[in-house]
């Protein structure tokens, strides 16, 4: 027998993408009291299946007891530093303002673009050669 004949469609199929954050997986499990859920990558490629047990040893490992603290915010005069190291655990940086107060995101996509266009503007202004040396002494 075909097992075509068994298959639900992607389109019909609610998975996560592997750069999601594990907030927004576990709120898409919860809200559709799903115990596991497929990982796609965004060329459509299947990733791993994430299962309810994966959330609970990560968050035992890691000393978390509130999944709120997997998305850290900056405030809003924090450093480019600070918002690179948190993208690379984060989709996006929630910006609060002195009193905590939410106040909107910095989208990892918007750093990486932050990134390119310093590298290019640093190439531009002391060369290519100077720029492969300078990262090759840090």
């Amino acid at each position: 027998m075909n097992i075509l004949k068994f298959l639900k469609p992607k389109a019909c199929v609610d998975f996560v993408y592997d750069d999601n954050t594990a907030r927004q997986a576990l709120e898409k499990m919860k809200n559709h009291s799903f115990t596991a859920v497929p990982v796609i990558d965004r060329e459509g490629r299947y990733v791993k299946t994430l299962a309810e047990g994966d959330f609970l040893w990560f968050m035992l490992n890691n000393g978390i007891q509130d999944m709120r603290e997997l998305e850290k915010p900056v405030y809003v005069y924090s450093t480019i530093e600070d918002l690179i190291l948190l993208s690379m655990d984060q989709n996006f940086v929630p910006v609060i303002d002195d009193r905590e107060v939410f106040i909107g995101i910095v989208t990892r996509r918007d750093i990486l673009k932050y990134c390119h266009d310093t590298l290019n503007e640093y190439e531009a202004k002391y060369g290519h050669k100077e720029e492969k040396e300078e990262i090759g002494a840090v």
